[in-house]
């Protein structure tokens, strides 16, 4: 396994964030390589870490000034054994290869364990739409996908948006598309609900993670009535997270953005988490503004000085960290440990630190990894993918509920999968070995290509 590793870091050196990814997985999957040894001898674990394609393009657009801006467009199509590229499209200053790579590596594996036929792929590229108009936005998306047309199609390549590519941006992206490629076809996902989109879409991510605490939970004859949720992030994810909670039973009492976080002990209701909504979503504000119009709530700007992060700093019951990649190091992860939190339900990707990882799996917390508790998104975008090849839609009770029985395979397959070999309760190590044995074993089933 060592060797393994050695051969990623001199290939790809200073790519921490993929690095970091392949290291997780490696390590979960030794087990799984000394019981079939076949997988060594076929070399399937060098092979799952390089990606089959990787595009980038220069993507010049115009802004309101009339001046000519540049960004770079990527697209990682990293696994196509068990169906057709699948995964997001990040609008983001920080988006590099590394990410993407990363984001990929982890989408394969998620893919895996929805149970439906897709393959795993992520793109994007480091254009900022916040503060930028709708015209801007618009010439942006335009331009990046007369680009990125040519690669992607409905037994291709499926793109579905991720952090800065909402409804707007994909709206944009498929109108591009539709124009270039000439046909109506289903190539993107998240698409609004009268040109195509699914219901319960947009809520699959968040409603998602929560579903799979709540079999966590079931493991110890328990559920969310009267728990304590600190949530991180205030967009799509946070947002949905929040709302099933409620739904459930529980109190949420933490949201974010990158300039800080609230506090409200008394709890986020219904109504302000309708504020939250109207705020991120449409007035595209600063969380700061929660505490404005709610007093007894407390904003808490971010500071970088701290080596820890206080929303994690409070008391609680779960915890849904789904706000961006790292964002859990190990001083929050002890903190979360010493201040009663037992349910960690990961909505955004590789939000926790290897360091922190260790702390909750060492004190027994039920800990749902990304590529298991944040599945929901990309299994209701294949569930779009399926309505549209099918040219019907579900009704929203059909979606919700297969929803629902996703994320309890999901639950299941890791638990049984952590128990056959040998770590009974680790969800990551379920996660990991369930989703790179079904992987590998298609890649075996189709020779070495």
């Amino acid at each position: 396994m060592t060797d393994i590793m050695e051969q990623v870091i001199t290939r790809d050196p200073g790519e921490k964030e993929f690095l970091q990814a392949v290291a997780e997985v490696v390590e979960s999957i030794k087990p799984v390589l000394d019981k079939n040894p076949q997988y060594r001898h076929q070399n399937v674990l060098e092979r799952i870490v390089e990606p089959e394609r990787i595009i980038m393009f220069r993507v010049p657009w115009v802004d309101d000034r009339g001046n000519i801006q540049v960004n770079r467009g990527f697209r990682v199509e990293m696994n196509s054994a068990i169906g057709p590229y699948k995964g997001g499209l990040r609008f983001h200053p920080s988006v590099n290869l590394s990410i993407l790579k990363f984001l990929a590596f982890e989408q394969i594996f998620k893919n895996a364990l929805t149970t439906l036929p897709m393959g795993g792929g992520k793109g994007g590229s480091d254009f900022d739409p916040k503060g930028k108009s709708d015209g801007e936005v618009m010439r942006f998306c335009q331009a990046f996908m007369s680009e990125l047309f040519s690669h992607i199609g409905p037994n291709t390549d499926v793109p579905a948006g991720d952090i800065g590519v909402g409804a707007r941006e994909i709206g944009f992206l498929f109108g591009m598309y539709k124009k270039l490629a000439k046909e109506f076809t289903g190539v993107l996902t998240g698409k609004s609900l009268n040109w195509g989109g699914s219901l319960i879409r947009p809520e699959a991510t968040g409603y998602g993670s929560v579903y799979i605490g709540a079999e966590m939970l079931a493991t110890k004859n328990d559920d969310y009535t009267d728990k304590i949720c600190l949530v991180s992030g205030s967009g799509n994810v946070a947002q949905y997270t929040t709302e099933k909670i409620l739904d459930l039973g529980g109190k949420v009492v933490t949201l974010s953005d990158s300039s800080g976080y609230i506090y409200d002990e008394s709890g986020i209701t219904k109504e302000k988490l309708a504020f939250v909504m109207k705020l991120k979503n449409i007035k595209r504000g600063r969380i700061k503004e929660f505490a404005e119009k709610y007093p007894e709530a407390v904003y808490t700007p971010f500071d970088p000085s701290l080596d820890y992060n206080p929303l994690w700093n409070h008391k609680g019951d779960c915890a849904f960290p789904s706000a961006t990649q790292n964002e859990i190091n190990s001083s929050d992860a002890q903190n979360m440990v010493n201040n009663g939190i037992r349910v960690v339900c990961e909505g955004a990707n590789m939000p926790t630190t290897p360091e922190g990882a260790d702390i909750f799996i060492d004190n027994k917390l039920l800990y749902a990894p990304g590529k298991a508790a944040n599945a929901g998104g990309v299994a209701v975008s294949g569930l779009e993918m399926a309505q549209n090849s099918m040219r019907i839609s579900w009704p929203k009770e059909e979606v919700d509920n297969r929803l629902q029985q996703i994320m309890k395979s999901i639950h299941r397959t890791c638990l049984e999968a952590s128990e056959e070999y040998g770590t009974p309760g680790n969800y990551m190590n379920g996660a990991n070995i369930a989703g790179f044995v079904k992987v590998v074993d298609a890649m075996l089933d189709q020779g070495v290509v």
